[in-house]
């Protein structure tokens, strides 16, 4: 662990980080929470969302730190941008977040302070973990890793982490449309796309035995639903051919040696190569592939992998899967029974081609239908495919696309 604490930080560097804990009904391990980060940091807030179980000011009065409240649960989201908004009229320059729930260790906060800087969000990437983290968090963190990379075109770690270090002045300056967890996503891409960097700093992370459950504010249903419909907004605006505004200039890098450029194409194989981007690029060749794009099939897969950061030699290569005349034949059926109630005379191939117009529409009626389908069983078979080949090779670390920052962990806490 750095030996940078409460006790040796300077004071300028203090005067210019606060930490903020969103709290929501986790009475039973704040005090604890906010006397270690106190003990890290000499400006702590505690955002109350709304608790029912406390009254926070009377819990804390025995500690130097501020409480603010609000007088209803308006979700996480809400709690940081109020805490933005407090430290930013008290001239902070950064906010470290970190949950209520104890499951962070504020031992840990010193690993952030070395790595300060006004255009980089830092990211806790949840590294050693203490106790057993359930199967439904490791896939959460694999779904939004995903989609950070489909929305940005950068590869983040443990987008869902709330131990992070956020720049006020830049992010106040953006538009936010989330305020509950899905508020933790959209926060990285935005910042992605306004040029700001993510730095990933490696933490603890505890996970109490399943008898001993920590007290949490997710609701899976209900806040997986925002994420999911955060991530929908996200990637539709990535479909736009506008400009994001760009708050920071992220350099550029250098140009790569003439050796690994000719290298682009086994790169083109490797972009995106998870099982999870194989099977949204199949998903993506599969439905444009189906629609009634005539002799636009190609460009339309093209222009929607380059705009969501997709494997394009995956979604080019699938979508042959489907060329005419099975595929269109398939839909024009379901979409004259969609018209008309009743099966098309298919006995006769040339009949098909009578009233082209028509056939058209019946096209994509039925592509309407058979394209989401379609592609969906595509994507399951080309994902489980790629995770069992991916499962007997070798794995390798891939190229970061933003920092690492390394931070050695300490001795366990003796209260874990």
């Amino acid at each position: 662990m750095n030996d940078t604490s409460l006790a040796t930080l300077d004071h300028s560097v203090q005067a210019t980080i606060w930490c903020a804990i969103p709290v929501y009904n986790n009475a039973g391990t704040i005090h604890e929470v906010a006397t270690r980060c106190r003990g890290q940091l000499e400006h702590v807030v505690v955002i109350d969302d709304g608790s029912t179980d406390a009254d926070l000011r009377e819990l804390l009065r025995d500690l130097d730190v501020t409480v603010l409240r609000h007088p209803r649960n308006l979700g996480k989201g809400a709690a940081i941008l109020t805490g933005l908004r407090y430290v930013a009229e008290r001239g902070a320059t950064y906010l470290l977040t970190i949950d209520g729930d104890a499951q962070h260790f504020p031992e840990d906060i010193p690993c952030f302070l070395s790595c300060l800087d006004p255009d980089t969000i830092l990211l806790g990437a949840r590294e050693e973990v203490v106790g057993t983290m359930p199967r439904s968090s490791r896939f959460g963190r694999e779904f939004s890793d995903f989609w950070i990379l489909v929305e940005t075109g950068v590869s983040v770690r443990d987008t869902q982490c709330g131990f992070r270090v956020y720049p006020v002045k830049p992010l106040l300056e953006l538009r936010f449309f989330s305020r509950h967890y899905n508020f933790e996503i959209e926060v990285l891409t935005r910042a992605i796309w306004a040029g700001l960097r993510v730095v990933k700093i490696p933490i603890r992370v505890w996970y109490p035995p399943q008898a001993d459950a920590r007290v949490t504010s997710f609701h899976p249903f209900r806040d997986n639903l925002r994420i999911s419909l955060a991530h929908s907004r996200l990637v539709g605006r990535g479909l736009l051919p506008i400009p994001h505004r760009r708050l920071a200039a992220t350099p550029k890098p250098a140009p790569p040696p003439l050796r690994q450029r000719l290298r682009g194409f086994r790169a083109l194989l490797m972009e995106n190569s998870s099982p999870l981007g194989l099977a949204a690029a199949a998903w993506v060749g599969i439905f444009l592939g189906t629609l009634p794009l005539v002799f636009c099939h190609v460009a339309a897969i093209l222009y929607v992998s380059i705009r969501l950061h997709l494997n394009k030699v995956m979604a080019l290569a699938i979508q042959n899967l489907c060329m005419p005349p099975f595929i269109p034949i398939l839909c024009i059926a379901v979409g004259y029974r969609m018209r008309y109630g009743k099966v098309i005379d298919a006995s006769q191939p040339a009949k098909l081609l009578e009233h082209p117009l028509d056939r058209l529409y019946e096209w994509f009626l039925g592509s309407l239908i058979v394209a989401p389908l379609f592609a969906l069983v595509a994507a399951v078979v080309v994902y489980l495919a790629a995770r069992w080949l991916q499962s007997r090779t070798p794995k390798e670390e891939p190229p970061p696309t933003h920092a690492t920052i390394g931070c050695a962990t300490g001795e366990g806490d003796e209260h874990r």
